[in-house]
């Protein structure tokens, strides 16, 4: 295990195996294109009218929701087994990369998870099953994301 992983573990309780059962099913194939289009409109949808936490949805100023909701819809096809409209249309994935001007603070991403918990419940056509992997696989990426962008941010600044 990389010491990202087990910082991970360490925050989320979530091993890299129990992170990536999200392959061993092609949710693309089980639960539909449409589906990961609803998924993402009603996540975007609450970021950005969230009144509670108004400095989260300031994170995502610089997109359009319709462009989020696209980026977003067409990763999560492509990576839960779906065509590669997102590698077609933006380039490699790179997560870290694409994140990097984002605020990615622990707190951010703990929105984010509170969003989308609260978004794949509201997905009916998403199974307990499915949801159980994406939410395992969400929140594995989530604090990858977290403590991964830190941490190149602390190096880019010397620390």
């Amino acid at each position: 295990m990389n010491e990202l992983d087990a910082l991970i573990e360490e925050k989320t309780g979530l091993t890299i195996e129990q992170a990536m059962r999200i392959d061993k099913v092609n949710l693309y194939k089980k639960l539909g294109e449409e589906t990961f289009w609803k998924l993402s409109k009603t996540f975007y949808t609450k970021v950005f009218n969230d009144e509670e936490e108004p400095w989260f949805k300031n994170i995502f100023k610089n997109r359009s929701m319709e462009e989020a909701i696209e980026n977003q819809a067409e990763f999560f096809m492509q990576r839960m087994g779906g065509p590669a409209y997102f590698t077609k249309r933006k380039g490699h994935p790179a997560l870290m990369g694409r994140h990097m001007n984002f605020n990615m603070a622990e707190k951010a991403a703990e929105r984010w998870l509170f969003h989308m918990k609260a978004s794949i419940a509201e997905t009916p056509e998403i199974d307990e099953d499915s949801a159980s992997r994406m939410m395992d696989y969400f929140t594995h990426t989530a604090y990858f994301l977290s403590i991964g962008v830190s941490k190149q941010q602390g190096m880019k600044r010397g620390e």
